[in-house]
């Protein structure tokens, strides 16, 4: 089929002379949201100390999350919305004020919205290992110096766990709703696996029951692009006496799964041959559009993100199993006891449908049956983040 994308969901094909400018300077060494930086809208919970599936431990975690709306006097209106890989806590807003860039689902979650702050109480945490004010490489180690590669490595059921303690602290036994799309997708699944007790709905939206070998080996090679560059200093860089850090790697990662989350066909037709220069390609310093719009979202990217969570944070999606240790997949799902809806996006090549009709066929209580809801998108695996109607009309159909 032939997608039609419109002018106000995607960007021109050229990167602007405003975008340029916004990216002038040195990048730092890391974009880590850090203590002492502006709070904007979070909030923290220590949640106590945590051991790990491959018997690492913390003795201190935090989770900086941020909520919408009002908790019930019963405490049964609480949703857990679980970000993706490069996502966090900051659901809904602008940006400015400790928040680099806007709420990531502000078309989801909101009064009258598909998740309707007016009737539920909205969470959204950073995930354990992340940067954006949870506990991860970034934070200080006992010995007053970051964690970085001493950083313990963590699994998608050790998220959980930490999702779990945080929850416990923050009053709610039971989840009205637990969503996710794509990683926090995969935390979602997790959270009803583990805990069926604690989840009554359960949205999973672009992700898979298992990271396959094939994505595996695609985060490897972002991972050793990141380790590849010369400041990643093996992983100590950020009281580099030069103030530099492994950008440019995080870059050729961030550029390396932009193709896994966008489309063939939205990049082809977004941006055809042209190129971005007066000069032509065909001869020296020419340069194609589709490589300046690769370039300006890797070099933004790190504006926002740590190249240490990133590697912890990929090596996390690289455990995800729900069979593993449990059966295999179909008796793991068969634990699920929530109501469920399941979607994938026909045009993800990241996480393809094939792992969402996996999932569905296996959970009793899917609303549709033994089948996911497949949307029709353009926008390959980002769909989940950009098709705000149809996304929002499935999870009206969970939260009636």
């Amino acid at each position: 089929m032939e997608w039609q994308f419109s002018a106000d969901t995607v960007p021109s094909s050229f990167v602007t002379e405003a975008q340029a400018r916004s990216l002038l300077g040195k990048p730092p060494a890391t974009g880590a949201w850090r203590d002492g930086d502006p709070l904007g809208s979070r909030s923290f919970l220590d949640v106590g100390p945590l051991r790990f599936e491959a018997g690492g431990s913390l003795g201190a975690v935090r989770i900086a999350y941020e909520t919408w709306g009002e908790l019930s006097p019963a405490g049964d209106n609480a949703v857990l919305v679980l970000h993706a890989l490069t996502g966090d806590s900051h659901l809904v807003g602008p940006a400015g004020n400790g928040h680099v860039t806007a709420g990531w689902w502000g078309g989801i979650v909101g009064p009258g919205l598909a998740i309707d702050t007016d009737r539920w109480f909205v969470v959204a945490p950073n995930m354990l290992g992340g940067c954006q004010g949870s506990t991860g490489p970034t934070s200080l180690a006992p010995d007053g110096s970051e964690w970085g590669t001493r950083f313990p490595y963590l699994t998608i059921r050790d998220q959980v766990a930490a999702q779990a303690a945080f929850s416990d602290r923050l009053g709610i036994d039971r989840w009205a709703a637990v969503i996710g799309g794509s990683m926090g997708g995969m935390h979602a699944l997790e959270w009803a696996i583990q805990a069926p007790e604690r989840v009554a709905r359960l949205a999973i939206l672009a992700a898979p029951p298992v990271t396959t070998a094939d994505q595996i080996a695609l985060n490897s090679l972002q991972i050793e692009a990141i380790r590849s560059d010369p400041l990643f200093r093996s992983g100590d860089y950020y009281d580099a006496a030069d103030g530099d850090g492994p950008t440019r790697g995080l870059a050729l990662a961030r550029r390396m799964a932009l193709l896994n989350y966008r489309s063939p066909a939205e990049l082809n037709l977004r941006f055809e041959r042209g190129w971005q220069s007066e000069i032509s390609p065909l001869g020296a310093g020419g340069r194609f559009a589709v490589e300046s719009y690769l370039d300006f979202h890797g070099n933004k990217f790190t504006r926002r993100f740590d190249a240490n969570s990133y590697v912890t944070l990929v090596q996390a999606m690289d455990s995800h199993d729900v069979g593993r240790g449990r059966g295999g997949v179909s008796a793991a799902l068969s634990r699920v006891t929530a109501r469920a809806v399941v979607v994938g996006i026909d045009s993800d090549r990241l996480f393809p449908v094939e792992g969402q009709r996996r999932i569905a066929e296996h959970l009793r209580h899917n609303i549709d049956g033994i089948h996911p809801v497949v949307l029709e998108s353009g926008y390959g695996h980002d769909g989940f983040l950009i098709e705000a109607e149809a996304i929002g009309a499935q999870l009206g159909r969970l939260l009636t």
